[in-house]
């Protein structure tokens, strides 16, 4: 539950009066006698779930949850998230996507790029408690009805309707009680990055979080690898960043204040700290135009702190970079090469990052006529030597340096943090994709978990193989005590999945009472760059924690 124990509403949703919300959309499940079914995306704004009767289930950044009568849903923009609601049985349940807007004061020296009117996160997220069922279903039905209406009116009492929703909402969550110290940790996160700009301190965040301070510092670092204060100053750099990107003109001194610092020489050797780079070499570093001409090197891209000016359209990951990191910034290439050239010829790129073997020399020469262009090694080298040699194409060495410093702190940390249930257990990996399962553990995440975690793996994987397949009845005899499983969307994979997370010494519980089988969706899980390894590194004290 998304609950926060000991702190009054008014703690909690102090930022109210500053936010005000806009209802995009609402819609219920049309087949009752169906199941119901939201396919794998990248949200693209604020999305509510309330289920009225029935049971489902919900999967947010590879975090299981159920879906229930008596409890809602809240997920933010940028989560990844994939939901199923069952067909057997009466069952009814409305989804509300939605945007959340906020006015922060302004430096008068300094404008925010767009206006002052920001995205804000929602005061909740994730699973809340509600008093009544019946309560949230009329309220739903008149959102509808009046949603529906083509008297402009009436849509806008859609939108009154929608902030008594609302309003019901926080008041039950602020009544509740309930304590979930996972919960809790991100609303103080959230919390963190709404405020960045004040004078934050760690007595203030453990008021917030209503704990003591000792037991806040203990819990934060526990459940994110640094403390709330390095947080801090790590998320203020990011936005100190995002006013650095080519469209804009701010000078450093107002780009300092703006992110909560007005000591400029503290300002500096904090961003040269977390970057690796003197704040100004950064400016100067991020007027370059850089093209990704393949997608597979966007997230190496986004490790050293650059968006790509130019990326693949049909990348899965591409929307989710613009919007996350730059919305309008990424200009989509074509997929066929002759478009791209044209649209890189109209760019005039500073730099072109490509794959080896993956050009033909015809069009590697036209590419060079445009631009500086380097071909990435991508099978000869692991994500490390990959990060390492973009960073010296495009003269970002000492970034790559720093960055790869803070990824090994970062896992010796989470390392040290393990329950020690997992440290000894041994554990499988794999995908399964149609007709073909493979265990995964080098060139994959398995070499986040084998090598950088430490985790043992089963029996059955060698890691002296370059790629191991393995039988569905190797996977169902498998000696492990822990399994991860890549499941594919196709019919087949969910089919094997079905079966296996019904086998019987999986579904046993460890002795702490948690999940010995977790699952994954494909994307971006699969992605084998420096991006999505510290994506899993953050993961993993998540996993096989559904208690069973």
């Amino acid at each position: 539950m998304d609950s926060i124990a000991g702190v009054p509403p008014s703690g909690r949703f102090g930022q109210l009066d500053q936010m005000w919300f806009r209802l995009r959309s609402i819609t219920q499940n049309h087949s009752p006698a169906e199941e119901w079914s939201l396919r794998l995306q990248f949200l693209e704004c604020h999305m509510l779930l309330i289920p009225i009767l029935g049971r489902g289930s919900i999967t947010v950044d590879g975090k299981y949850c159920e879906l229930r009568a008596g409890f809602v849903f809240v997920c933010l923009p940028g989560q990844l998230v994939e939901a199923y609601f069952e067909g057997t049985g009466a069952h009814k349940l409305y989804v509300l996507r939605f945007d959340v807007f906020g006015q922060r004061s302004q430096p008068e020296a300094m404008q925010l790029p767009s206006s002052s009117e920001l995205q804000l996160p929602f005061p909740l997220c994730g699973e809340a408690a509600v008093s009544s069922s019946i309560i949230y279903s009329k309220h739903c039905e008149a959102i509808t009805a009046s949603m529906g209406s083509n008297n402009r009116l009436e849509r806008l009492h859609a939108q009154s309707g929608f902030y008594e929703l609302l309003y019901s909402l926080l008041s039950d969550a602020g009544q509740s009680q309930l304590n979930d110290t996972d919960a809790v940790m991100e609303r103080i996160k959230a919390y963190i990055e709404l405020h960045y700009r004040e004078d934050l301190s760690i007595s203030l965040l453990a008021g917030e979080a209503g704990i003591s301070t000792r037991h806040f510092i203990r819990l934060f670092k526990q459940k994110y690898g640094l403390s709330a204060i390095e947080y801090l100053t790590e998320y203020r750099i990011r936005q100190a960043r995002s006013l650095m990107l080519p469209q804009t003109d701010y000078e450093l001194k107002d780009i300092a204040a703006y992110v909560g610092y007005k000591d400029i020489p503290y300002f500096r050797r904090k961003f040269k700290q977390i970057t690796g780079v003197a704040p100004a070499t950064f400016m100067r570093n991020a007027k370059l135009k850089i093209v990704a001409y393949h997608g597979s090197l966007i997230g190496a891209l986004l490790t050293l702190n650059i968006i790509p000016s130019a990326a693949p359209a049909d990348h899965p990951w591409t929307e989710y970079y613009r919007r996350k990191y730059e919305p309008g910034a990424v200009l989509p290439l074509a997929q066929d090469d002759n478009n791209r050239m044209q649209q890189l010829a109209s760019l005039r790129p500073d730099y072109i990052l490509g794959l080896e073997q993956s050009l033909s020399q015809d069009m590697l020469l036209q590419l060079q006529e445009l631009a500086p262009t380097y071909l990435v090694p991508w099978l000869q080298m692991d994500w490390r030597a990959q990060l390492s040699f973009i960073g010296e194409c495009l003269g970002k060495s000492k970034e790559t340096t720093a960055w790869l410093s803070k990824y090994d702190c970062k896992a010796k940390a989470i390392r040290a943090d393990l329950d020690p249930e997992l440290a000894k257990d041994k554990l499988l990996i794999a995908r399964i994709s149609g007709q073909t399962i493979t265990a995964l553990s080098n060139r994959s995440l398995g070499e986040v978990l084998y090598d950088d975690l430490h985790l043992i793996p089963a029996t059955v994987v060698n890691r002296k193989l370059s790629h191991q397949t393995l039988t569905l009845e190797e996977l169902r005899s498998v000696d492990a005590d822990r399994v991860l499983l890549i499941v594919d969307e196709d019919v087949h994979s969910q089919a094997v999945w079905s079966e296996l997370q019904n086998k019987e010494s999986w579904k046993q519980p460890d002795s702490t009472g948690y999940s010995r089988i977790e699952h994954l969706p494909p994307f971006p899980w699969t992605e084998y760059t420096s991006f999505t390894q510290e994506l899993i590194l953050d993961l993993v004290p998540s996993l096989w924690r559904n208690q069973t």
